[in-house]
Order: structure tokens, then sequence, then C-alpha cells
């Protein structure tokens, strides 16, 4: 047993008291900062954290990177790193729904206490995403990304989970719903995506969890813009 640095002794370290957001970036240029700097205050806020710095650090000129943003009582922190998750899945790729649930008061957070998602990312894999419920049997997020669901034609959002920003921007301009979906509404689901700042927009190919068993058509999104596609070249 070792003694307890004295660095990790707040609420931080201790309880998960913070707020973060991941940003990704396109040659030293932080994409969808407005976004994410309104997102991270709504959630200092809501956690009684003192308010982000506003000012970007100095970013190196990755061609794609991710910048994390945290912010804690003692102030706001920062890290950049290349962004480089391999060759783009043409194929899609797979989910699971998890049988993890999000915490009810922080869902719609980017907080500290990120376990669940991590459990469920670790239940998931091999497959690419893992999703979680919430205690209503309700579809609510993704371990790492937003989803999206096609259901009797309609784009549907389920409700409830982390407002993603990479999803808000693809969905500019276009009709969709979001609503509670609860995961017997899962086996109606005729296409679906997820979407987050590491990834972007990448259709699923394949979703599985307990009863639920189902192969989807594929459809890339047709964009160019930088905080969608797959970051590779």
């Amino acid at each position: 047993m070792k003694p307890l640095p004295e660095a990790v002794r707040v609420p931080a370290w201790l309880h998960g008291a913070s707020a973060f957001t991941t940003v990704r970036t396109r040659h030293g240029e932080a994409l969808l900062w407005p976004q994410h700097l309104t997102r991270l205050r709504a959630t200092c806020t809501f956690l009684g954290l003192p308010a982000p710095d506003p000012d970007r650090p100095p970013l190196a000129p990755f061609p794609w990177g991710l910048l994390r943003v945290t912010v804690t009582g003692e102030g706001t922190f920062w890290s950049h790193t290349p962004l480089t998750p391999g060759p783009c899945p043409l194929e899609g790729v797979a989910v699971r729904l998890t049988d993890l649930q999000v915490h009810p008061q922080l869902a719609a957070h980017k907080t500290g206490n990120y376990l669940p998602y991590r459990l469920a990312a670790g239940q998931a894999a091999p497959a690419f995403e893992g999703w979680l419920t919430n205690p209503g049997g309700e579809l609510v997020d993704g371990s790492r990304t937003s989803p999206v669901l096609e259901l009797g034609g309609e784009l549907v959002l389920p409700a409830g989970g982390l407002p993603g920003l990479t999803r808000a921007v693809w969905l500019e301009g276009r009709a969709f719903t979001e609503r509670p979906v609860h995961t017997r509404e899962l086996l109606r689901v005729t296409r679906a995506w997820v979407c987050g700042s590491g990834v972007g927009v990448v259709p699923v190919r394949r979703l599985d969890g307990p009863g639920l068993a189902l192969d989807l058509p594929v459809a890339w999104p047709d964009t160019d813009h930088p905080a969608l596609v797959w970051p590779e070249g």
C-alpha cells in the first residue's frame, strides 16, 4: 500500500468532480470550438465548477488531433495528441447493446464520473461501440459516440444522453426527431450511425445485444466536412 499523493487529494481525483470535452483538431485548428466551449460551460455551471478558460492553447499542427480540455476546481487543463484511429472501416462498424446504464443526473454531461462508459466499451469489445440505457430500458448513449437511428424512414435521436456536437453538425438542415427509444424498438432499426469527435460519422453494419442481431445497410455521409469524416490522410 502506498500513501496517496497530496496532488490527488482533490475532488476531481477522489470523486470525479470534473468536466471535460474532446475536440477534433485539423492542422492545429480546433474544430467546433465555440460549440465545445458552450457545452463545457454548461456542465461546469451544473457541477459548480469554475468557468473554463476560453482561450485556446497553442496546438501542434497534427494532420488530425484530439484536444482534451478538462476543468476542475483547480482550473482548466489541456492535452493535445495525434488522432490516428487506423484505416477507415468502409464496411461499417459493429455496435453492441450492453447492460450498462447511464447516471440519471449526469448523462447529459461529460464529467469525470466516466466509469459506466468505460465498462460499456469493455463489455462491447471487440465491437466498435457499446450502447448504454437508462433504468427504463431506453437507449440513451454510446460509450464514446452519439447514436442516430433510422426508424420507419425517420431519423431519430435517442433522448437523455450527451448533446453530441459532431452529430448536431451532421444533422443541420435535416429533419429528425429526438425522443425516448426503448430497446424493443431497436428490432425495427433500418439504418444507424455513430458520431463523435474521434471518428466523425460512421455507419453501423451490425447491431447485437440480448435478443438483437441485425445486419444493416451501410450508408456513409456524403460530406467532406473535417469534423464529420473519418480522420485519415
